[in-house]
């Protein structure tokens, strides 16, 4: 049996997607995985050196490996409403934001693109682990934070306050879904073993879905500092029909948002289909 290696995120929404896959629960013809967690960022940078077979990336590093790695059709986050937040000690109006120093979670997340195609003037951008971030504003270490994660549920708590919600900017200027990430599988596994791979995917989200209570352990084992109520934000939140099928409007979100990072010199220009082809 071939095993391979699946990285991704101790993220409620990811150990509640990923539990079926790698504890043998569905079929997966003939494949086995073996688990690597790690945060988004460490992910996107275990990819880019090519080191994982499959993972969990931003898709704003998409736009660097498509060449190397095919883009699949399930296990993703994307959606309505979900979008990274920037938040501050004090609320201002996002113009201000210009000048000042604003801490985003790693340089290849989704949320660092999508601020700077908010406003490529910005420039004080200040790379720090994600779940620092809310620390360094609070603290005045930053101006600012771009959060993500379960951080949307609790910035309040921190007496921290929403200036910018990046996810409602990017639905009312493109009407489309928000693309946060999704799940990349190296090209030269070979077509056929991609497509058993996507379709493993799909059915550990459908097992997840019909199951909901069976990854509860597992979950709290990775999310321990969280409580219940978040967890389960978290994954009522990420884990939608997006995560089964991309379907079309997540395809067309995941271009522009590529077309989009192309023109703004962020990402190199490609003429290959991110998808499996």
């Amino acid at each position: 049996m071939s095993k391979l290696t699946l990285g991704f995120s101790p993220c409620p929404n990811d150990t509640f997607i990923f539990y079926a896959l790698v504890h043998g629960k569905i079929p997966a013809g003939g494949l086995a995985f073996r688990e690597l967690l790690e945060d988004v960022e460490s992910l996107n940078r275990l990819v880019l050196q090519r080191s994982l077979e499959v993972s969990k990336i931003s898709f704003h590093l998409l736009g660097h490996i498509r060449d190397e790695y095919a883009l699949l059709r399930s296990g993703g986050a994307l959606g309505r409403g979900c979008g990274p937040l920037v938040v501050g000690r004090t609320r201002c109006d996002p113009r201000e934001l210009r000048g000042k120093r604003i801490a985003i979670p790693g340089q290849y997340t989704t949320a660092s693109l999508l601020l700077r195609l908010f406003d490529p003037s910005l420039e004080g951008l200040v790379v720090m682990p994600f779940h620092e971030i809310m620390g360094a504003v609070t603290r005045g270490e930053v101006d600012a934070g771009v959060i993500i994660h379960e951080s949307r549920f609790t910035y309040g708590e921190q007496g921290l306050h929403a200036i910018l919600d990046l996810g409602k900017w990017w639905e009312e200027d493109t009407g489309e879904p928000i693309p946060l990430g999704g799940i990349v599988a190296r090209r030269d596994l070979g077509i056929e073993t991609l497509q058993v791979v996507e379709d493993a995917l799909r059915r550990s989200v459908l097992f997840a879905q019909a199951h909901p209570e069976a990854a509860r352990t597992y979950i709290r084992a990775h999310s321990q500092e969280m409580s219940d109520e978040v967890c389960t934000a978290h994954i009522n939140l990420y884990v939608n029909r997006h995560s089964v099928d991309l379907g079309d409007d997540g395809e067309a979100a995941v271009r522009t948002l590529l077309e989009r990072a192309e023109s703004a010199g962020v990402i190199p220009r490609s003429t290959r289909s991110p998808f499996i082809s």
